[in-house]
C-alpha cells in the first residue's frame, strides 16, 4: 500500500512538472505563482513562464534593460515584482499587454530616469512603487494613458528635475508621495493630473516657484507643499488649476511673493498658512483670495517694517488684523524677531512714505543701512529655517 502510494505521488508530481513550464532558475508554485528571485537571471524568461502566471516575482537578478513589450503574452499577470534588479533603462511601453496588471514594484535599483511612455498604456494598475532607486529626473507623458492608478510612489529617490506633463494621464490617485529635495518643477508639471487625494511636496529647494507649476491639475483634496525652500512665488504660479479642497503651504522659507491669486473660477475652497517665513512682506495688491471659504493664517514670521500696516490691512487678515496680529510673529528688525506682531508696538512704526517705492526699498544703492537691514534679515531667516 504504501508503495503503491509513494508512486501515486510521484506520478503526481512529474506531470504537474511536466504539465507547468518553468525555467530552471524559477520555482513555479502553481501555474499561477512563479518566483524567479536571485536566480542570475540575465534576461526575463517570458517564453518559458507558464502563460497563466499571476504573481511573478524576479528580485534580486541582472535585468539591466526592460525592452519594449518584455512581459507580451502574460495576460493574467496582476502582480509584478522587479526589484533589487540592477536596471538602469526602462523603454517606452515596456509593460504593454498586460491587461490584468494591479500592481508593479520596482524598487531598489540604479534606475535614474522615469523615461517618457515607460509606464504608458498601463490601464488597469492601481499601485506603481518606485520607492528607493536613484531617479533624479521625471520626463513628460511617462505614465501616459495609465488611467488608475491609486498609488504612486517616489519617495526616497534624489528626484531634482519634474518636467512638463511629467504626470500626464494620471487620473484618480488617491496619493502621489514625491521625495525630498526637487530643485525643479517645469511649467505644466502636473497637467492632466486628475481627481487627486493627495499630492505632497516635501522638502523643495526651488529658486522658483514658476508661473503655471500647477495648471491643468484638477479635483484635488489636498495639495500639500511644506518644510521647502521656495525662493520667489512667481505671477500665476497657482493659476490654471481647479476644484482644490485643500491649499496648504506649512513651515516654507519664501523669499518672496510676486503674486498670489485666486479667483472663484478656480474653485479653491480653503487655503492654510502656517509656520511659513516670509523675507519680504508682500506688496500691496500682489494678494487676491477671491472665492475661498475658509483661510486660516497662522504662525507665520512676517518682517515688522512699515509695510507691515499694509499687511495687517490686506487679504491675508482676512478682515481681522487683531487675530492676525495675535498668531503671527515678526522675523525683522532683530529686537522685533520672535515676538507675536501684537506685542509690538505698531504705532511706533511708520508707515512707508509715498515716495519711497518698493522698488527704492529694495534697491541695495540707495543707504548702506537698507543693505545691511536686508542682509541680517536674510541670515536670520536661514537660520531660522535651518533649526
Amino acid at each position: 500500500m504504501l508503495l503503491s502510494l509513494a508512486v501515486a505521488l510521484t506520478s503526481a508530481a512529474l506531470a504537474l512538472a511536466v504539465a507547468i513550464p518553468c525555467p530552471s532558475q524559477c520555482i513555479c508554485l502553481s501555474q499561477a505563482q512563479v518566483l524567479c528571485n536571485t536566480g542570475g537571471l540575465t534576461e526575463i524568461p517570458v517564453n518559458k513562464l507558464p502563460p497563466t502566471v499571476e504573481h511573478l516575482s524576479l528580485t534580486k537578478n541582472h535585468f539591466p534593460l526592460i525592452r519594449s513589450d518584455a512581459f507580451n503574452g502574460l495576460r493574467y499577470l496582476k502582480k509584478l515584482s522587479l526589484d533589487g534588479n540592477n536596471i538602469s533603462v526602462i523603454r517606452p511601453f515596456a509593460f504593454r499587454g498586460l491587461p490584468k496588471l494591479r500592481e508593479l514594484s520596482i524598487q531598489h535599483t540604479p534606475l535614474t530616469t522615469v523615461a517618457q511612455f515607460a509606464f504608458a498604456g498601463l490601464q488597469n494598475v492601481t499601485a506603481i512603487l518606485l520607492g528607493h532607486n536613484k531617479i533624479h529626473k521625471v520626463e513628460g507623458y511617462a505614465f501616459a494613458g495609465t488611467s488608475n492608478v491609486r498609488l504612486l510612489m517616489l519617495n526616497s529617490n534624489p528626484l531634482h528635475r519634474i518636467e512638463t506633463s511629467a504626470f500626464s494621464g494620471l487620473t484618480v490617485v488617491e496619493h502621489l508621495i514625491l521625495p525630498s529635495g526637487i530643485k525643479v518643477i517645469e511649467p505644466d508639471a502636473f497637467s492632466g493630473l486628475d481627481s487627486v487625494g493627495l499630492i505632497k511636496l516635501p522638502y523643495m529647494d526651488l529658486s522658483t516657484l514658476k508661473g503655471h507649476t500647477f495648471r491643468g491639475l484638477s479635483h484635488v483634496h489636498v495639495l500639500q507643499i511644506q518644510d521647502s525652500d521656495l525662493g520667489i512665488i512667481k505671477p500665476a504660479a497657482f493659476e490654471g488649476m481647479f476644484h482644490i479642497s485643500s491649499l496648504k503651504l506649512l513651515n516654507n522659507k519664501i523669499d518672496s511673493i510676486v503674486e498670489l491669486k485666486f479667483t472663484p473660477d478656480a474653485k479653491v475652497r480653503s487655503l492654510k498658512l502656517q509656520g511659513n517665513h516670509l523675507l519680504d512682506t508682500p506688496a500691496q495688491g500682489t494678494i487676491s483670495l477671491e472665492g475661498l471659504e475658509s483661510i486660516v493664517v497662522i504662525h507665520n514670521h512676517f518682517p515688522c517694517d512699515c509695510h507691515i500696516h499694509n499687511l495687517l490691512e490686506g487679504p491675508l487678515a482676512n478682515g481681522s488684523s487683531a487675530e492676525f496680529s495675535a498668531n503671527n510673529f515678526c522675523i525683522s528688525p532683530l529686537q522685533y524677531n520672535g515676538q507675536t506682531i501684537s506685542s509690538i508696538n505698531l504705532n511706533a512704526i511708520g508707515r512707508c512714505n509715498d515716495d519711497i517705492s518698493r522698488d527704492n526699498w529694495d534697491a541695495p544703492a540707495s543707504s548702506s543701512s537698507t543693505f545691511v537691514h536686508r542682509l541680517l534679515l536674510a541670515v536670520t531667516c536661514s537660520i531660522l529655517f535651518a533649526r
